[in-house]
């Protein structure tokens, strides 16, 4: 045991929390289809530095949508998504620089209040009226990358802006999968390059990516058309908890 701690850098009480938040991060995407980063980011947060919650989310998040990426290349519009994300690859170096200057706390404060905002736009109805052209292709890209680096959410400015297109719901469905996959390859393709990727987040995140995956399927099964606006409630509910439970304040930082 004192070996695995030493490889994983972490206690056995911070390892169960940390599983416990991967389970319920993946029961929500499950069955709500969203919310795993704006729940396991802020509350990892509180006992993993920053640039090891990038890691461990990326790890648990890039696995599991693998096989459904044929079907998004058929569905969706694989060249506009590829312009998203090569915005984002450039907007993510100036985020990861903030980041580096950023304290625990700080990073905190700033996960929990995007958080929180990312639920009040969804949950508000607020969208954005008008067509997906170049501007708003790297507009999206570029506020994601940026977010992304400062913050590991880089998800919601590009589910935000599709969801606001008049877009087929199979479509919107396909763009933002192969997005997500895309950006988890640019982030760890940086964080190597960078010589960020450390054994101990690795292992951490390979040994966070069964419970997360086993909770996916659970969510998924629990899922029921009829009751989808119950669901979404229930996972902005969760959500705001995860924002606020994860502020400084409660531990004086």
């Amino acid at each position: 045991m004192t070996a695995f701690h030493d490889l994983v850098a972490v206690d056995l009480p911070q390892l169960g929390f940390l599983i416990a938040i991967a389970v319920l991060a993946g029961v929500v995407r499950g069955f709500s289809g969203f919310g795993s980063a704006l729940i396991y980011i802020p509350l990892a947060a509180s006992v993993l530095p920053p640039v090891w919650v990038l890691i461990t989310l990326t790890l648990m998040d890039m696995i599991g949508p693998l096989p459904n990426i044929p079907r998004a290349l058929r569905d969706g519009r694989p060249r506009q998504v590829a312009a998203i994300g090569g915005v984002a690859a450039l907007a993510l170096l100036p985020g990861l620089w903030l980041l580096d200057r950023m304290d625990d706390g700080v990073f905190r404060w700033t996960v929990s209040a995007l958080c929180l905002l990312t639920v009040i736009l969804m949950a508000s109805g607020w969208r954005w009226h008008g067509r997906m052209g170049p501007g708003v292709v790297l507009g999206s890209g570029a506020l994601s990358g940026f977010l992304g680096g400062v913050s590991g959410l880089s998800g919601p400015p590009v589910v935000l802006t599709y969801m606001s297109t008049a877009l087929p719901a199979a479509v919107i469905r396909a763009n933002v999968l192969m997005y997500l996959v895309l950006w988890d390859g640019i982030l760890m393709t940086t964080l190597a390059v960078q010589g960020r990727l450390s054994v101990a987040p690795l292992v951490l995140g390979a040994v966070l990516i069964l419970p997360y995956l086993g909770a996916n399927v659970i969510g998924a099964r629990l899922f029921r058309p009829e009751r989808e606006g119950i669901y979404r409630i229930t996972a902005y509910v969760i959500i705001t908890g995860a924002a606020l439970m994860a502020l400084p304040i409660w531990s004086g930082s």
